[in-house]
């Protein structure tokens, strides 16, 4: 291995050294309590140590990096004390997440470090949400983020990459070549020689470098981002390298041939440089025991830390208390003033007016920029506040909400249009595993919302008509809001927009032009988690929201004898349980009413609930009505067919006659 010390100092080489050594003593003591059975897991990343120490040491401290699970050497190189982090491998309260995630799995903004999910592939979105959140601040930071070569298979590595490209991102895509993906060896994963290839396809540049030469990793790196800093292009960087041991302890070593063992084991990154440095008079035999002795001591007190920390007592409280984060926007309540509004400029103008009232508010989307979105929401909004801010992206779902979180982990809101929502189906793991669960796991705001244009009625078919808020409903860590009108729409994007909580905004693709109301013409907000009485009756309780809202009004009008008391919840998540109750003990009979097929859908949440709280009410059993259990089909007539509306009148009747 040729070792090139260019301009370093001996400081600087011993200085790299102590950071190498470290994460490989460590894994050394981790993987003997393992043997111990003090320990229930490990992810070694023996042979690996010299990418991660020297990418994070040749970066800036205000540098993002986005590691895996393998490269515990950016963690140390960053500084973390080592008792919290040995905590959190224990799962112990004080480590980063409170017991509620394993080993990386976790972020730490106060040391530019953000770790991964167990799906590898989305925390690369993420690194281009903080690069452009850079780029928007004309700040001079940059992020690097970790891929393995199995990893580099998963579709959010092209997305991630593309969207980097096209808007000029500051990421450096680390992709660590170790020649397995698990068990999975390289020629079964890909057909490429090099990953370095595929950079030409993306229109940036590719190097290829030896991951355990700390020295070349190191120089490469700062070239890299120094130059970064001024052009603001992403970059692909493949080092080549070799996993010593399994992909995780449990999964041994048989599947390797050991001719590889052989070979690589000859160029182990920190043997190699030890031998360096010692040939070049830098290290002695007495340093290196100094060094040892000293960082020996360090782990040893992060381990009594570990072991001495007693086992979290489980607390209600506060894990339920974690789910979202606190803090509420403030309301603006709406002035008496108004003026006739339909349905789809109501969202218009509430997001216009949200973008005004938040200047670092960023919308995101297909077509949202000069062609104003395929329902012309963001019309004349790049006019008004600049491509930066109205941002068209490439065609896909995933990196740009990875992306959403990238700028709420840099302290900026985000709006991300679906053009259609039966397309986040592409997005779903960004959604329900990023988006959602960050808060809990390690304390982070994420102030996203997108925006779901939704539901049939318009003859679109089985992939743009389908009402897909029960996915979300059961997913902690989401709110999921449903306006019917246009007052509603806009009083509660605005709240949206503002909340330091993900939010999944749906809007009724039938109501935005046939549907009218008045509308206060400045901004204000709604409370979420407030439904609304609609229409007062003592006979009968019917809940919906959306569309169902319209759907029951109309039925009113052709029973004007039946007392008919219609509750529009507005939010599913959170719902008003406190205004369903109160009217259901005054009516005694509820009919749940949604677009959704009937199997599955939100209803089956509220009857369930209704019926559990309020049964000693009831005159008649909860009764549901909803969307055939088919998909939404493209002919009108059976699309009507599909839809509840049809099958309403029938349900309340014989619920009235129980």
């Amino acid at each position: 291995m040729n070792f090139d010390r260019k301009n370093h100092s001996d400081a600087s080489l011993l200085n790299l050294f102590e950071s190498l050594l470290l994460p490989r003593m460590i894994e050394e003591r981790m993987l003997l309590l393992l043997r111990q059975g003090r320990i229930s897991k490990w992810f070694s990343g023996i042979g690996q140590e010299a990418i991660a120490v020297g990418c994070t040491r040749a970066l800036a401290r205000e540098d993002y990096i986005l590691p895996l699970h393998r490269n515990l050497g950016v963690f140390t190189s960053r500084g973390m004390p080592l008792d919290r982090l040995f905590l959190q491998w224990q799962g112990k309260l004080k480590g980063f997440t409170k017991g509620r995630d394993r080993s990386f799995h976790f972020g730490a903004p106060e040391y530019g470090v953000i770790g991964m999910i167990s799906h590898l592939g989305p925390m690369l979105g993420v690194a281009d949400g903080i690069a452009l959140a850079s780029n928007l601040d004309h700040e001079n930071r940059i992020a690097l983020a970790f891929s393995g070569d199995g990893g580099a298979s998963e579709g959010d590595f092209h997305e991630a990459i593309n969207v980097a490209a096209v808007w000029d991102l500051p990421v450096i895509f680390l992709i660590e070549n170790n020649g397995y993906g698990l068990s999975t060896p390289s020629p079964e994963q890909f057909r490429c020689a090099s990953f370095v290839d595929k950079a030409i396809g993306y229109g940036i540049d590719g190097i290829r470098i030896d991951g355990n030469n700390i020295l070349e990793v190191y120089d490469t790196i700062s070239t890299v981002a120094a130059r970064m800093r001024v052009e603001r292009k992403p970059v692909i960087v493949e080092a080549t390298t070799f996993r010593m041991r399994g992909h995780e302890e449990a999964s041994g070593t048989a599947y390797v041939p050991k001719e590889l063992f052989e070979h690589w084991g000859k160029l182990d990154p920190v043997v190699n440089y030890r031998d360096f440095l010692m040939e070049i008079g830098v290290l002695t035999e007495l340093r290196l025991q100094d060094i040892r002795a000293r960082l020996a001591a360090a782990i040893e007190h992060g381990v009594e830390a570990m072991f001495s920390e007693p086992e979290i007592v489980p607390d209600l409280e506060r894990e339920l208390g974690d789910v979202y984060a606190a803090g509420a926007p403030p309301l603006v309540p709406p002035r008496a003033s108004s003026q006739e509004r339909r349905f789809v400029d109501a969202v218009s103008e509430g997001l216009r007016q949200a973008m005004e009232h938040d200047e670092r508010l960023v919308l995101m989307g297909q077509d949202i920029a000069g062609y104003g979105g395929v329902f012309k929401v963001t019309e004349r909004f790049m006019d008004q506040f600049g491509a930066e801010r109205v941002r068209n992206t490439p065609l896909c779902e995933s990196a740009i909400l990875g992306a959403a979180l990238g700028l709420a982990i840099r302290g900026r809101a985000s709006m991300v249009e679906m053009q259609f929502a039966d397309f986040v189906s592409s997005g779903f793991t960004q959604i329900v595993n990023n988006l959602a669960k960050t808060h809990y796991r390690w304390g982070q705001p994420v102030n996203a919302t997108v925006r779901m244009p939704t539901g049939a009625g318009i003859g679109a078919g089985p992939f743009h008509s389908q009402s897909t808020e029960a996915w979300f409903t059961h997913v902690p860590g989401l709110k999921v809001v449903y306006p019917s009108t246009p007052f509603d729409a806009k009083g509660l994007l605005t709240t949206s927009l503002a909340d330091p909580n993900p939010v999944l905004f749906f809007e009724h693709k039938a109501l935005y032009r046939s549907i009218r109301g008045p509308v206060p013409e400045e901004y204000y907000n709604l409370p979420l988690g407030v439904a609304r009485t609609v229409l007062q009756g003592d006979d009968i309780t019917v809940v919906t929201y959306g569309a169902g809202v319209h759907w029951a009004l109309h039925l009113a009008e052709q029973l004007p004898g039946v007392g008919i008391e219609v509750i529009d919840l507005r939010t599913l998540v959170p719902w008003d349980r406190e205004m369903v109750y109160a009217s259901v003990r005054r009516t005694g009979r509820v009919l749940v009413l949604h677009e959704d097929t009937h199997t599955g859908g939100f209803g089956a949440e509220l009857a369930a609930s209704i019926a559990e709280d309020c049964f000693d009410v009831l005159d008649a059993p909860v009764m549901r009505v909803g969307s055939l259990d088919t998909p939404v089909p493209f002919n009108r007539s059976l699309e009507e067919q599909f839809l509840p509306k049809g099958r309403l009148r029938e349900q309340l009747e014989r619920l009235l006659a129980y």
